[in-house]
Protein backbone atom coordinates (compact mmCIF):
# COMPACT_ATOMS: atom_id res chain seq x y z
CA UNK A 1 0.00 0.00 0.00
CA UNK A 2 3.01 2.32 0.50
CA UNK A 3 4.10 1.72 -2.39
CA UNK A 4 0.83 2.06 -4.38
CA UNK A 5 0.78 5.99 -2.54
CA UNK A 6 4.85 6.67 -3.94
CA UNK A 7 4.22 5.38 -7.41
CA UNK A 8 0.87 7.93 -7.35
CA UNK A 9 2.75 10.74 -6.26
CA UNK A 10 5.74 10.17 -8.48
CA UNK A 11 3.50 9.84 -12.10
CA UNK A 12 5.45 12.07 -13.60
CA UNK A 13 8.80 9.85 -13.57
CA UNK A 14 8.27 6.85 -14.99
CA UNK A 15 11.51 4.99 -13.73
CA UNK A 16 11.10 5.73 -10.23
CA UNK A 17 7.72 4.55 -10.62
CA UNK A 18 9.07 1.01 -11.59
CA UNK A 19 11.93 0.45 -9.77
CA UNK A 20 9.69 0.91 -6.33
CA UNK A 21 7.11 -1.54 -8.01
CA UNK A 22 9.44 -3.82 -8.47
CA UNK A 23 11.50 -2.96 -4.99
CA UNK A 24 7.97 -3.15 -3.41
CA UNK A 25 7.11 -6.94 -4.60
CA UNK A 26 10.45 -8.53 -4.30
CA UNK A 27 10.66 -7.10 -1.00
CA UNK A 28 6.88 -8.27 -0.10
CA UNK A 29 8.38 -11.68 -1.60
CA UNK A 30 10.65 -11.95 0.78
CA UNK A 31 8.41 -11.53 3.84
CA UNK A 32 6.65 -14.24 2.42
CA UNK A 33 9.67 -16.42 2.13
CA UNK A 34 10.53 -16.12 5.90
CA UNK A 35 6.89 -16.02 7.10
CA UNK A 36 6.64 -19.94 5.22
CA UNK A 37 9.54 -21.14 7.24
CA UNK A 38 8.34 -20.04 10.32
CA UNK A 39 4.91 -21.36 10.02
CA UNK A 40 6.84 -24.59 8.72
CA UNK A 41 9.30 -24.49 11.82
CA UNK A 42 7.62 -22.36 14.79
CA UNK A 43 3.66 -23.15 13.88
CA UNK A 44 1.68 -20.07 12.86
CA UNK A 45 2.85 -16.42 12.81
CA UNK A 46 -0.26 -14.37 14.66
CA UNK A 47 -0.45 -10.66 14.60
CA UNK A 48 -2.88 -8.55 16.08
CA UNK A 49 -3.24 -5.20 14.64
CA UNK A 50 -2.55 -2.41 17.12
CA UNK A 51 -2.35 -4.92 19.57
CA UNK A 52 -5.74 -5.22 19.67
CA UNK A 53 -6.91 -8.81 20.79
CA UNK A 54 -9.33 -10.55 19.12
CA UNK A 55 -12.02 -10.35 18.44
CA UNK A 56 -12.24 -6.87 18.89
CA UNK A 57 -9.13 -6.42 16.72
CA UNK A 58 -8.05 -7.58 13.37
CA UNK A 59 -6.18 -10.36 13.03
CA UNK A 60 -3.87 -11.58 10.55
CA UNK A 61 -2.27 -15.10 10.41
CA UNK A 62 0.11 -16.62 8.48
CA UNK A 63 0.13 -20.89 8.90
CA UNK A 64 1.54 -23.14 6.17
CA UNK A 65 -1.36 -22.72 3.77
CA UNK A 66 -1.34 -18.92 3.94
CA UNK A 67 2.74 -18.20 3.64
CA UNK A 68 2.81 -20.86 0.83
CA UNK A 69 0.02 -18.75 -0.95
CA UNK A 70 1.62 -15.73 -0.39
CA UNK A 71 5.32 -17.00 -1.75
CA UNK A 72 3.29 -18.37 -4.61
CA UNK A 73 1.21 -14.98 -5.40
CA UNK A 74 4.27 -12.93 -4.55
CA UNK A 75 6.73 -14.66 -6.91
CA UNK A 76 3.64 -14.36 -9.50
CA UNK A 77 2.92 -11.34 -9.48
CA UNK A 78 6.21 -9.80 -9.56
CA UNK A 79 7.03 -11.88 -12.58
CA UNK A 80 4.05 -10.52 -14.31
CA UNK A 81 5.19 -6.95 -13.53
CA UNK A 82 8.28 -7.42 -15.00
CA UNK A 83 6.79 -8.75 -17.79
CA UNK A 84 5.01 -5.83 -18.23
CA UNK A 85 7.92 -3.52 -17.61
CA UNK A 86 9.76 -5.46 -20.29
CA UNK A 87 7.11 -5.29 -22.83
CA UNK A 88 6.21 -1.73 -22.38
CA UNK A 89 3.04 -2.29 -21.07
CA UNK A 90 3.51 -0.20 -18.02
CA UNK A 91 4.40 2.82 -19.59
CA UNK A 92 2.35 5.98 -20.92
CA UNK A 93 -0.15 5.01 -23.67
CA UNK A 94 -3.47 4.08 -24.24
CA UNK A 95 -3.47 0.93 -23.21
CA UNK A 96 -2.08 1.09 -19.75
CA UNK A 97 -1.28 4.74 -18.55
CA UNK A 98 1.54 4.66 -16.34
CA UNK A 99 0.31 6.96 -13.44
CA UNK A 100 -2.69 4.41 -13.42
CA UNK A 101 -1.05 0.60 -14.07
CA UNK A 102 1.65 0.47 -11.19
CA UNK A 103 -0.32 2.21 -8.28
CA UNK A 104 -3.34 0.02 -9.15
CA UNK A 105 -1.57 -3.03 -9.65
CA UNK A 106 0.42 -2.42 -6.12
CA UNK A 107 -3.29 -2.27 -4.50
CA UNK A 108 -4.49 -5.39 -6.17
CA UNK A 109 -1.31 -7.61 -4.30
CA UNK A 110 -1.85 -6.01 -1.35
CA UNK A 111 -5.86 -7.11 -1.61
CA UNK A 112 -4.56 -10.65 -2.46
CA UNK A 113 -1.62 -10.89 0.14
CA UNK A 114 -4.64 -9.40 2.69
CA UNK A 115 -7.09 -11.69 1.50
CA UNK A 116 -4.30 -14.57 1.92
CA UNK A 117 -3.62 -13.62 5.95
CA UNK A 118 -6.96 -12.92 6.63
CA UNK A 119 -7.76 -14.30 10.27
CA UNK A 120 -11.62 -13.17 10.61
CA UNK A 121 -13.95 -13.41 7.92
CA UNK A 122 -14.81 -9.42 8.06
CA UNK A 123 -11.02 -9.53 7.05
CA UNK A 124 -11.65 -11.39 4.44
CA UNK A 125 -14.44 -9.29 2.75
CA UNK A 126 -11.63 -6.40 3.29
CA UNK A 127 -9.03 -8.35 1.37
CA UNK A 128 -11.64 -8.79 -1.68
CA UNK A 129 -13.01 -5.67 -1.46
CA UNK A 130 -9.44 -4.18 -2.01
CA UNK A 131 -8.31 -6.60 -4.99
CA UNK A 132 -12.09 -5.96 -6.29
CA UNK A 133 -11.79 -2.23 -6.61
CA UNK A 134 -8.08 -2.11 -8.10
CA UNK A 135 -9.20 -4.75 -10.82
CA UNK A 136 -12.30 -2.66 -11.58
CA UNK A 137 -9.70 -0.19 -13.07
CA UNK A 138 -7.76 -2.65 -14.52
CA UNK A 139 -9.82 -4.69 -16.01
CA UNK A 140 -10.59 -1.05 -18.59
CA UNK A 141 -7.39 0.24 -19.18
CA UNK A 142 -7.39 1.91 -22.20
CA UNK A 143 -11.10 2.87 -21.87
CA UNK A 144 -12.02 1.40 -25.07
CA UNK A 145 -15.34 0.20 -26.12
CA UNK A 146 -14.68 -3.67 -25.41
CA UNK A 147 -13.17 -3.45 -22.30
CA UNK A 148 -15.53 -0.99 -20.95
CA UNK A 149 -18.73 -3.68 -21.80
CA UNK A 150 -16.77 -6.21 -20.41
CA UNK A 151 -15.43 -4.18 -17.37
CA UNK A 152 -19.09 -3.35 -16.67
CA UNK A 153 -20.28 -7.84 -16.48
CA UNK A 154 -17.65 -8.24 -14.04
CA UNK A 155 -18.31 -4.92 -12.13
CA UNK A 156 -22.26 -5.98 -11.50
CA UNK A 157 -21.01 -9.52 -10.61
CA UNK A 158 -18.53 -9.00 -8.39
CA UNK A 159 -20.72 -6.78 -6.36
CA UNK A 160 -23.33 -9.09 -6.72
CA UNK A 161 -20.98 -11.86 -5.02
CA UNK A 162 -19.82 -9.14 -2.64
CA UNK A 163 -23.26 -8.02 -1.11
CA UNK A 164 -23.70 -12.01 -0.52
CA UNK A 165 -20.60 -12.30 1.29
CA UNK A 166 -21.40 -9.31 3.40
CA UNK A 167 -24.56 -10.92 4.01
CA UNK A 168 -23.36 -14.14 5.03
CA UNK A 169 -20.66 -12.04 7.51
CA UNK A 170 -23.51 -10.39 8.88
CA UNK A 171 -25.76 -13.91 9.33
CA UNK A 172 -22.50 -15.80 10.79
CA UNK A 173 -21.97 -12.48 13.53
CA UNK A 174 -25.74 -12.72 14.55
CA UNK A 175 -25.22 -16.31 14.73
CA UNK A 176 -22.33 -17.17 16.72
CA UNK A 177 -21.30 -13.06 17.92
CA UNK A 178 -18.03 -13.38 16.36
CA UNK A 179 -15.86 -13.48 13.10
CA UNK A 180 -13.05 -14.66 14.25
CA UNK A 181 -12.08 -17.53 12.31
CA UNK A 182 -10.37 -19.40 15.20
CA UNK A 183 -13.67 -19.00 17.23
CA UNK A 184 -16.01 -19.30 14.66
CA UNK A 185 -14.74 -22.84 14.60
CA UNK A 186 -15.88 -23.66 17.91
CA UNK A 187 -19.20 -21.55 17.88
CA UNK A 188 -20.49 -22.59 14.75
CA UNK A 189 -20.60 -26.73 16.24
CA UNK A 190 -23.73 -24.95 18.77
CA UNK A 191 -25.57 -23.48 16.26
CA UNK A 192 -28.93 -26.05 15.11
CA UNK A 193 -27.75 -28.40 12.19
CA UNK A 194 -30.34 -25.97 9.38
CA UNK A 195 -28.74 -22.36 10.64
CA UNK A 196 -25.13 -23.99 10.50
CA UNK A 197 -26.27 -25.36 6.55
CA UNK A 198 -27.67 -22.38 5.57
CA UNK A 199 -24.70 -20.15 6.45
CA UNK A 200 -22.26 -22.67 4.74
CA UNK A 201 -24.72 -22.16 1.69
CA UNK A 202 -24.03 -18.62 1.44
CA UNK A 203 -20.57 -18.59 2.27
CA UNK A 204 -20.12 -20.99 -0.87
CA UNK A 205 -22.25 -19.24 -3.31
CA UNK A 206 -20.50 -15.91 -2.80
CA UNK A 207 -17.16 -18.17 -2.68
CA UNK A 208 -18.37 -20.02 -5.88
CA UNK A 209 -19.13 -16.30 -7.78
CA UNK A 210 -15.56 -15.13 -7.38
CA UNK A 211 -13.94 -18.60 -7.82
CA UNK A 212 -15.70 -19.21 -11.38
CA UNK A 213 -17.26 -21.89 -9.84
CA UNK A 214 -20.16 -23.49 -12.48
CA UNK A 215 -23.33 -22.27 -12.75
CA UNK A 216 -22.06 -19.05 -11.52
CA UNK A 217 -18.66 -18.98 -14.26
CA UNK A 218 -20.44 -17.63 -17.15
CA UNK A 219 -19.14 -13.85 -16.33
CA UNK A 220 -15.47 -15.12 -16.56
CA UNK A 221 -15.02 -15.99 -20.42
CA UNK A 222 -16.23 -12.74 -21.40
CA UNK A 223 -14.28 -10.22 -19.10
CA UNK A 224 -10.43 -11.47 -19.07
CA UNK A 225 -9.75 -12.17 -22.26
CA UNK A 226 -10.15 -8.49 -22.74
CA UNK A 227 -7.94 -6.90 -20.52
CA UNK A 228 -4.12 -6.32 -21.50
CA UNK A 229 -2.42 -9.26 -21.26
CA UNK A 230 -0.44 -9.03 -17.81
CA UNK A 231 -4.04 -8.15 -15.87
CA UNK A 232 -5.30 -11.10 -17.96
CA UNK A 233 -2.59 -13.47 -16.64
CA UNK A 234 -2.33 -12.09 -12.88
CA UNK A 235 -6.84 -12.09 -13.29
CA UNK A 236 -6.45 -15.87 -14.62
CA UNK A 237 -3.93 -16.86 -12.45
CA UNK A 238 -4.71 -15.43 -8.68
CA UNK A 239 -8.31 -13.74 -8.42
CA UNK A 240 -10.20 -17.12 -8.71
CA UNK A 241 -7.40 -18.82 -6.90
CA UNK A 242 -8.35 -16.39 -3.96
CA UNK A 243 -11.95 -17.50 -4.04
CA UNK A 244 -10.37 -21.17 -4.18
CA UNK A 245 -8.48 -20.46 -0.96
CA UNK A 246 -11.73 -19.25 0.85
CA UNK A 247 -13.80 -22.24 -0.08
CA UNK A 248 -10.89 -24.22 1.10
CA UNK A 249 -10.16 -22.26 4.34
CA UNK A 250 -14.44 -21.74 5.28
CA UNK A 251 -14.63 -25.52 4.22
CA UNK A 252 -12.11 -27.21 6.36
CA UNK A 253 -12.24 -24.87 9.57
CA UNK A 254 -15.63 -23.65 9.49
CA UNK A 255 -17.66 -26.61 8.18
CA UNK A 256 -15.25 -30.11 8.57
CA UNK A 257 -19.20 -32.23 8.74
CA UNK A 258 -18.80 -32.80 5.15
CA UNK A 259 -22.48 -31.88 4.70
CA UNK A 260 -22.10 -30.35 1.24
CA UNK A 261 -19.72 -32.81 0.19
CA UNK A 262 -21.66 -34.39 -2.49
CA UNK A 263 -23.02 -31.13 -3.53
CA UNK A 264 -19.52 -29.71 -3.79
CA UNK A 265 -18.19 -33.13 -5.81
CA UNK A 266 -21.26 -32.69 -8.55
CA UNK A 267 -20.60 -28.60 -9.09
CA UNK A 268 -16.67 -29.49 -9.29
CA UNK A 269 -18.12 -32.24 -12.05
CA UNK A 270 -20.03 -29.95 -13.81
CA UNK A 271 -17.52 -27.29 -13.78
CA UNK A 272 -14.73 -29.41 -15.31
CA UNK A 273 -17.17 -30.77 -18.19
CA UNK A 274 -18.97 -27.48 -18.72
CA UNK A 275 -15.63 -25.58 -19.15
CA UNK A 276 -13.90 -27.87 -20.93
CA UNK A 277 -16.64 -28.39 -23.50
CA UNK A 278 -16.35 -24.51 -24.10
CA UNK A 279 -12.62 -24.34 -24.64
CA UNK A 280 -13.21 -26.93 -27.67
CA UNK A 281 -15.93 -24.38 -29.04
CA UNK A 282 -13.60 -21.42 -29.45
CA UNK A 283 -11.09 -20.36 -31.91
CA UNK A 284 -9.71 -17.50 -29.99
CA UNK A 285 -6.82 -18.25 -27.46
CA UNK A 286 -7.51 -15.87 -24.93
CA UNK A 287 -11.57 -17.15 -24.91
CA UNK A 288 -9.87 -20.96 -24.68
CA UNK A 289 -7.68 -20.19 -22.11
CA UNK A 290 -10.32 -18.58 -19.67
CA UNK A 291 -12.67 -21.48 -20.50
CA UNK A 292 -9.49 -24.23 -19.42
CA UNK A 293 -9.09 -21.95 -16.52
CA UNK A 294 -13.01 -22.31 -15.15
CA UNK A 295 -12.49 -26.54 -15.77
CA UNK A 296 -9.55 -26.32 -14.00
CA UNK A 297 -11.10 -24.78 -11.16
CA UNK A 298 -13.46 -27.88 -11.03
CA UNK A 299 -10.45 -29.95 -10.05
CA UNK A 300 -9.81 -27.93 -6.96
CA UNK A 301 -13.08 -28.27 -5.84
CA UNK A 302 -13.05 -31.76 -6.28
CA UNK A 303 -10.00 -32.16 -3.88
CA UNK A 304 -12.00 -30.20 -1.46
CA UNK A 305 -15.64 -32.12 -1.57
CA UNK A 306 -13.27 -35.07 -1.09
CA UNK A 307 -12.87 -33.73 2.66
CA UNK A 308 -9.57 -36.05 3.19
CA UNK A 309 -6.22 -35.02 3.77
CA UNK A 310 -4.84 -36.59 0.54
CA UNK A 311 -7.67 -34.72 -1.51
CA UNK A 312 -6.79 -31.59 0.22
CA UNK A 313 -3.22 -31.99 -0.13
CA UNK A 314 -4.07 -32.82 -3.87
CA UNK A 315 -6.15 -29.57 -4.25
CA UNK A 316 -3.96 -27.23 -2.77
CA UNK A 317 -0.59 -28.85 -4.89
CA UNK A 318 -2.94 -28.05 -7.81
CA UNK A 319 -4.15 -24.33 -6.67
CA UNK A 320 -0.18 -23.68 -6.63
CA UNK A 321 0.74 -25.10 -10.13
CA UNK A 322 -2.34 -23.63 -11.67
CA UNK A 323 -1.54 -20.11 -10.65
CA UNK A 324 1.72 -20.44 -12.23
CA UNK A 325 0.59 -22.25 -15.25
CA UNK A 326 -2.27 -20.01 -16.18
CA UNK A 327 0.01 -16.99 -15.36
CA UNK A 328 2.34 -18.41 -17.89
CA UNK A 329 0.04 -19.15 -20.49
CA UNK A 330 -1.71 -15.77 -21.00
CA UNK A 331 1.59 -14.25 -21.09
CA UNK A 332 1.95 -16.31 -24.01
CA UNK A 333 -0.84 -15.23 -25.33
CA UNK A 334 0.27 -11.51 -24.91
CA UNK A 335 3.43 -12.51 -26.31
CA UNK A 336 1.83 -14.43 -29.56
CA UNK A 337 -0.68 -11.27 -29.73
CA UNK A 338 2.45 -8.81 -30.34
CA UNK A 339 4.33 -10.92 -32.67
CA UNK A 340 1.30 -12.08 -34.60
CA UNK A 341 -1.20 -8.91 -34.21
CA UNK A 342 -4.16 -11.46 -33.06
CA UNK A 343 -4.99 -14.27 -30.99
CA UNK A 344 -7.03 -15.65 -33.20
CA UNK A 345 -6.08 -19.43 -33.95
CA UNK A 346 -7.57 -19.63 -37.63
CA UNK A 347 -4.81 -16.40 -38.50
CA UNK A 348 -1.78 -18.27 -36.37
CA UNK A 349 -1.09 -20.99 -38.77
CA UNK A 350 2.49 -21.59 -38.98
CA UNK A 351 3.88 -19.28 -36.42
CA UNK A 352 6.02 -21.86 -34.28
CA UNK A 353 8.33 -21.85 -37.95
CA UNK A 354 8.57 -17.90 -37.50
CA UNK A 355 9.04 -18.03 -33.77
CA UNK A 356 10.03 -21.37 -32.65
CA UNK A 357 11.38 -20.05 -29.44
CA UNK A 358 7.59 -18.63 -28.75
CA UNK A 359 6.33 -22.37 -30.13
CA UNK A 360 8.82 -23.48 -27.13
CA UNK A 361 7.15 -21.41 -24.18
CA UNK A 362 3.79 -22.15 -25.22
CA UNK A 363 4.18 -25.90 -25.55
CA UNK A 364 5.80 -26.54 -22.19
CA UNK A 365 3.24 -24.66 -20.27
CA UNK A 366 0.50 -26.28 -22.54
CA UNK A 367 1.91 -29.66 -21.79
CA UNK A 368 1.76 -29.00 -18.12
CA UNK A 369 -1.98 -27.84 -17.90
CA UNK A 370 -2.81 -31.14 -20.06
CA UNK A 371 -1.38 -32.71 -17.26
CA UNK A 372 1.40 -34.66 -19.06
CA UNK A 373 4.46 -36.77 -17.13
CA UNK A 374 6.43 -35.43 -15.55
CA UNK A 375 5.45 -31.94 -15.24
CA UNK A 376 3.62 -30.71 -12.41
CA UNK A 377 -0.23 -30.70 -13.53
CA UNK A 378 0.43 -34.80 -13.87
CA UNK A 379 1.52 -34.98 -10.04
CA UNK A 380 -1.69 -32.94 -9.21
CA UNK A 381 -4.03 -35.08 -11.28
CA UNK A 382 -2.36 -37.81 -9.89
CA UNK A 383 -2.94 -36.73 -6.43
CA UNK A 384 -6.59 -35.98 -6.72
CA UNK A 385 -7.10 -39.38 -8.65
CA UNK A 386 -5.38 -41.48 -6.14
CA UNK A 387 -7.50 -39.49 -3.08
CA UNK A 388 -10.52 -39.98 -5.12
CA UNK A 389 -10.47 -43.53 -5.98
CA UNK A 390 -8.96 -44.29 -2.17
CA UNK A 391 -12.81 -42.39 -1.38
CA UNK A 392 -14.32 -44.62 -3.64
CA UNK A 393 -18.39 -43.71 -4.01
Amino acid sequence: MLGAALTLVLGRWPRLQRGISVAGLATTLAVAVILLVEAYRHGPVVLAVGAWPPPVGIVLVADQLAALMLVVSSAVTLCVLLYSIGQGQGDAGESAPVTIYHPTYLVLTAGVTNAFLAGDLFNLFVGFEILLAASFVLITLGGTEVRIRTGSTYVVVSIVSSMLFLAAVGLVYGATGTLNLAQLAQRLDALPDDVRLALQLMLLLAFGVKAAVFPLSAWLPDSYPTAPAPVTAVFAGLLTKVGVYAVIRTETLLFPDRQVAPLLMVVAGLTMLIGILGAVAQSDMKRLFSFTLVSHIGYMIFGVALSSVAGLSGAIFYVVHHITIQTTLFLVAGLVEVRAGSTDLRLLGGLARLAPLLGVLFFVPAMNLAGVPPFSGFLGKLGLLQAGVAAGG
